[in-house]
């Protein structure tokens, strides 16, 4: 074999080596994608939060038809607990997490129904995680991956990162703006369903970008994004730093 027969089958092989894996680059865009959430404090710091959160529901022509507030907290160490707590027809409703087990009390009744509290369980992960993005995905319980760049509804371009997370649930992923690194939306598969959650606007006064407004997109069989499913806003939010 030549000179030029071997330059020619090594620079493949030494491009395809020098090229970072999937994994690596999707690790390299969350980290600058934190970096751009962070303003003047850091997620890592943070012991508590607590926020209103808004939600609305809408019909297939945009209308509003129904409105509910919840209040919810997040205490992150030394491990996550949640609570939400609002209240429906003059009754009080509460519903804990405490980091291995969930209860829910209803006005002076306890609800110990299993099915009932295990979907209580999934709404305060889906929450979270619906929230708490970009900073917990860089965790040793989720596989990542980049997958390139991928056009969303209204023709925005965006990175593409594939989340698998170890607890079994659906796969996931995340899109982040490839000019300002910002998170601009997730895309969630559960329970046989597909939605895509945009970030429209955020939040600066806490010294972190937090949502503000998000709004919740249906997703048919084909993959393509439909009408407006429901409204979140996002207010009062209460920080509490080591």
């Amino acid at each position: 074999m030549n000179f030029k027969s071997l330059f020619s089958f090594l620079l493949p092989l030494f491009i395809f080596s020098c090229t970072p894996s999937p994994e690596k680059q999707a690790q390299k865009l969350l980290e600058k994608s934190i970096e751009a959430h962070q303003l003047s404090k850091n997620w890592e710091n943070i012991s508590s939060i607590k926020f209103k959160k808004m939600t609305r529901l809408l019909d297939e022509s945009g209308i509003v038809e129904s409105e509910s507030e919840q209040w919810v907290e997040f205490r992150l160490k030394p491990y996550l607990e949640a609570k939400l707590t609002w209240t429906k027809d003059s009754i009080l409703h509460v519903v804990n997490f405490n980091g291995s087990r969930t209860s829910y009390q209803m006005g002076e009744n306890t609800i110990e129904n299993e099915g009932f509290l295990k979907a209580k369980r999934a709404e305060i992960d889906a929450a979270y995680f619906a929230f708490a993005q970009p900073w917990t995905l860089l965790d040793e319980n989720t596989n990542l991956s980049y997958e390139g760049r991928k056009t969303l509804k209204g023709g925005n371009s965006v990175e593409s990162i594939r989340i698998s997370l170890m607890s079994g649930l659906d796969e996931n992923w995340i899109y982040i703006d490839p000019i300002s690194e910002k998170v601009v939306a997730l895309e969630l598969h559960s329970n046989g369903k597909k939605r895509l959650i945009e970030i429209v606007t955020y939040d600066e006064a806490t010294g972190l970008l937090l949502a503000k407004q998000q709004k919740n997109y249906t997703i048919d069989e084909d993959g393509k994004t439909q009408l407006v499913q429901a409204e979140y806003l996002f207010s009062d939010y209460q920080l509490t730093f080591e």
